[in-house]
């Protein structure tokens, strides 16, 4: 992959951990990577928790919007549990997903959290 991949998209979701639903909302994190790890389209995950302001922040790295789709249809009984005990607070997305990936991202998200898109300028990845 290389800064020519301009399909290339980077999801940051900052999520606000239930009060009293640490444990479980870990638990329930811990699951869905494991899943995606074996079986999801992504490249990279990366999900850290800030225990004391009960925060949460993952990083997802997907080839191409045709990736994301695919990891909507694959992990959604997953992304359903994580969701059981968190709300989304912000959602970033660095790249340029396709019209349709806009779309699903916008009404997943509604009114409930603030969604931005960030174009690419430059970058590459490292093997």
């Amino acid at each position: 992959m290389n800064a020519s991949d301009n399909g290339t998209l980077l999801f940051r979701n900052t999520m606000r951990i239930t009060d009293g639903h640490l444990e479980e909302f870990r638990d329930a994190v811990v699951r869905a990577v494991t899943f995606v790890e074996r079986h999801g389209p992504q490249i990279m995950v990366q999900t850290f928790v800030d225990a004391e302001h009960l925060r949460a922040h993952s990083f997802q790295l997907y080839p191409d919007s045709d990736a994301v789709r695919a990891h909507w249809k694959l992990a959604d009984p997953y992304i359903q549990e994580v969701m059981k005990h968190c709300e989304v607070e912000h959602f970033e997305v660095f790249g340029e997903p396709d019209d349709e990936v806009a779309a699903g991202l916008r009404s997943a998200l509604g009114e409930q959290a603030e969604l931005t898109f960030s174009p690419r300028v430059a970058g590459f990845v490292r093997p």
